[in-house]
Formats: structure tokens, sequence, C-alpha cells
């Protein structure tokens, strides 16, 4: 399946790269139904309810049995409209710990795409404990005993793309942005005028070149029409390196990795 309207080059200014993301037209989906086989998509927090902004499941990587997370836009306005265009509640974050959980009980990687503008800030979200349950999916992830890889495909924002983003190695395509702020809300903080948002973006450095530069990204993916392929083979390259390491390794490195980021 080929997506060529996604192919841009890289010489976007920073929020033009923000506006390409939240107009894209591939969502996680296409990434799982391409790169992966045999996906069983496993619903449900089992406290609350299922949240469709998040997508999991397990699936074959190859030989490889793998756990796959993925925040999930929507296609057109209907889907956008289901999947509350990305933005998770408090049930989606545990149901993907709940994946989480049940992949380091099987010895599985986990396989992540982030693709979301935030957490939903709504009342019903506040109410179930929104901050608690990506608080909790980073305490675990800090520690699970699987290795975790995090792709950044559109938008990765603030606490809602962390909370299923804390991973061995984090990739981003190379139009991607992966910020702790929109730049909407950063330039309304700072300056009060949500207006400036294109000055915004460039100050908070959110490509993936300059992330890349902060190492609090490994790999920058080339958004052309094999990007499919070409995660596929990294993931592979990348999950053969983690089956050579022990447990208390992948700990540590994963550890140093984000003590290190400045």
């Amino acid at each position: 399946m080929i997506f060529k309207k996604e192919v841009k080059n890289t010489k976007m200014t920073p929020y033009e790269k923000v506006v390409f993301n939240r107009n894209k037209v591939r969502q996680a989906s296409d990434y799982i139904k391409n790169i992966f086989t045999d996906f069983f998509e496993m619903h449900g927090d089992r406290r609350y309810g299922d949240d469709p902004a998040i997508i999991s499941g397990i699936a074959k990587l190859g030989d490889i049995s793998v756990t796959v997370i993925a925040q999930e836009k929507g296609a057109d306005l209907k889907e956008k409209q289901t999947r509350n265009y990305g933005m998770a509640h408090p049930e989606g974050y545990r149901k993907a710990l709940r994946q989480m959980k049940l992949a380091e009980k099987f010895g599985r990687p986990i396989i992540c795409f982030v693709d979301t503008s935030g957490a939903f800030c709504g009342l019903g979200a506040e109410e179930r404990g929104q901050g608690q349950a990506i608080a909790e999916n980073l305490l675990e992830m800090s520690n699970l005993k699987v290795p975790i890889i995090a792709i950044v495909i559109g938008e990765g924002g603030s606490g809602g793309a962390l909370g299923i983003a804390l991973a061995d190695e984090i990739w981003m395509l190379e139009n991607a942005v992966y910020s702790v702020i929109s730049p909407e809300g950063c330039a309304s903080i700072l300056w009060k005028d949500s207006k400036r948002a294109a000055e915004a973006a460039t100050s908070l450095k959110l490509t993936a070149e300059d992330l890349l530069g902060f190492n609090v990204i490994e790999k920058i993916i080339p958004d052309n029409d094999d990007v499919f392929n070409g995660i596929k083979v990294m993931l592979n390259q990348t999950l053969l390196k983690f089956s050579m390491m022990n447990v208390e390794q992948l700990l540590e490195n994963r550890y140093n990795k984000f003590k290190s980021i400045k």
C-alpha cells in the first residue's frame, strides 16, 4: 500500500511540520497492517471500558511474536470523532499498560506507535484519573523486563505521547514532531497570543533533527514510499540486538538513556 501524499521534503519549517502531521493521510493502523501479520486486537482496561483512541494487541513480525500499541487518530471525520482524534482517556493508557504487562509475562517485545496531540483533558478523563494513569505507565515502563521500541509517526504531544513512549529506543519519522506542549499552547502561555505558534514551534525544538541532537531519540526514519518496509527491517535488526542482552543489561541501558538526557 502506497501513500504518496505523505512524502514531503525535510525543508519544512517546524510549524509546517506540525500542520502537516495534523492533516496526514497515514494512520497508525496502516503501519500495523503493512508491517505485521496476524494482528489480533485486544480491548478494554478491565476497570472502566475500551478506549478507541488506543489500538493494542498481539502480532507477528516475521517469526517474532510482539505486542503492538498505537494511538489512532482516524482517517475520516466519523472515525476521528470515534477515536477522539487520538486523544486517549485514562482507560486507554490502562488498556496499554495491561497489554504491556501481558507482554512482559509472555516475553514479547513491545512496539508502540505514537501519534497524538496530547491526552484528553476533559472533565471525565480527569475524574477517572488521567494524570495517575499516565504516571503509572511511566513507572511500569521504566521497569518492564522486555524490549520497548516507540516510533513517533506524527504528533508526539506532551504526556499523552510519553504515556506509551518511555522506551529503550525512540524513533521518529523525518517529518514528525515530539514536544512537551503544542506550539499554540506554548504561545498562549508565554505570550498570551496563540498566533505566535510558528515562533513557539521553532523555540520548542520539536523536530526529529532537534531531538536526535539532544539524544532524546535514536533514529530518524525516511518518510518515503518504502517507509513500512524500512521500519520492518529496522525493527528486526534492533530486536536481534536486544535479544542478545540479559534483563539486567536491558534495564540498565534504559535507565541510563533517560538519565543522560539533558
